[in-house]
């Protein structure tokens, strides 16, 4: 479809869509993927394949050639009174072993029992099972509910697959448990009000992360709240602030509930260049507050070249789980660099990118027995 290319900020181009309900600029453009026509509905498929190898250095680094997936199917139908949505998304990531791959100094979720750490957890094979109705109250205003089996509450920026910013970049951040952990939820209903220019919307939802079992769907519940305002003053920004109460997000940490603050900008040119900057503080009930920040960014050059990086600071207190650990539950704040190239090469209706990063991290003197001095 059409979208404006006026920048001014009267501007009322559409902001484009990320995952859930969340928005990014409309200078980001409609993602790319194979747009059906089937009578009154448009159907759309989007979705990627990886085939990579990570090496990480130190005592704690591995190495591993692993594969990550992705699989989106909507299907969208404009009527007199509004629109209706049909949303899917999967991946095949459960088929890869349950300890995931290496990314050092990243926490979150189970394999086995045992906490994850240094190591991204695959992702569940549905990751979004939901619908999404609008109703038209105004010129410029719709009301709309979102929700289903597995889906996105409203919390936080749009989650790291779906941005642009991040869309090259072959690895999760290590503050995906800060800004992401909720796009796989089981149990999501939200309401909302959106525009051009805003959008506010709550959420009840199931607070407790995927488990291991990768392949099912959980049994939903809705135990926990949020709520997001989300602002979109012109096609080239869009900045949200959202607040969450989650019940015992964590397997391991029973009967301990979070409180999530999360503010956002995002930035598109629309003419390659996108970034974002996202701050979050979550607090538990049985400890402190636990802060991180992130920066990323994508510049398509041109058409076959691009460069990416990100940078992450965060506070953790989970890279020690051990309870004989002497320096279990201990909080570091520690930060990865990161940056990347990619080339493009169409192939008619899919594109191939060849490229590859390179991080190094700042730490804490603590973490050199485990770390080693200069992990990269």
């Amino acid at each position: 479809p059409a979208r404006h290319t006026d920048h001014s900020p009267a501007s009322t181009a559409t902001p484009a869509q990320g995952s859930g309900t969340s928005r990014l600029p409309g200078d980001e453009g409609q993602m790319s993927g194979l747009h059906l026509p089937a009578g009154d509905w448009m159907v759309m498929a989007h979705g990627f394949v990886t085939a990579q190898y990570t090496d990480h250095s130190g005592p704690r680094g591995d190495d591993k050639f692993y594969s990550t997936s992705m699989l989106m199917v909507t299907g969208e139908r404009e009527t007199d009174w509004g629109r209706i949505q049909l949303k899917s998304m999967m991946s095949l990531e459960p088929a890869m072993d349950p300890s995931g791959y290496p990314n050092l100094l990243a926490t979150g979720e189970t394999a086995r029992g045992m906490a994850l750490v240094d190591r991204q957890h695959p992702h569940d094979l549905f990751m979004e099972l939901a619908a999404r109705v609008d109703f038209n109250v105004g010129e410029d205003t719709r009301l709309f509910l979102y929700g289903g089996p597995v889906g996105e509450p409203a919390i936080g920026p749009s989650a790291f697959m779906m941005r642009r910013s991040a869309r090259y970049n072959p690895e999760p951040p290590i503050t995906h448990h800060w800004f992401d952990s909720t796009h796989i939820t089981y149990g999501v209903v939200t309401a909302g009000l959106t525009s051009s220019l805003w959008q506010f919307e709550a959420s009840a939802f199931r607070g407790r992360e995927p488990d291991e079992d990768r392949w099912d769907i959980e049994t939903p519940r809705l135990d926990s709240w949020s709520v997001r305002a989300t602002l979109t003053p012109s096609p080239r920004w869009a900045m949200q602030a959202s607040y969450a109460e989650i019940e015992e997000p964590e397997a391991l940490h029973p009967g301990e509930d979070e409180k999530r603050y999360t503010p956002s900008v995002h930035y598109a040119t629309g003419s390659g260049l996108t970034a974002m900057g996202a701050f979050s503080a979550k607090k538990r009930t049985d400890g402190g507050t636990l802060t991180a920040w992130l920066a990323e960014a994508n510049w398509d050059i041109d058409d076959r070249n691009t460069i990416f990086g990100r940078v992450e600071n965060v506070a953790n207190d989970e890279l020690f789980p051990d309870h004989d650990e002497p320096l279990h539950d201990r909080k570091f704040r520690v930060t990865k660099a990161q940056l990347g190239y990619a080339r493009r090469i169409p192939l008619g209706p899919v594109e191939l990118a060849l490229g590859g990063s390179l991080s190094a991290y700042a730490k804490p003197d603590a973490l050199d027995a485990a770390y080693g001095k200069n992990p990269w």
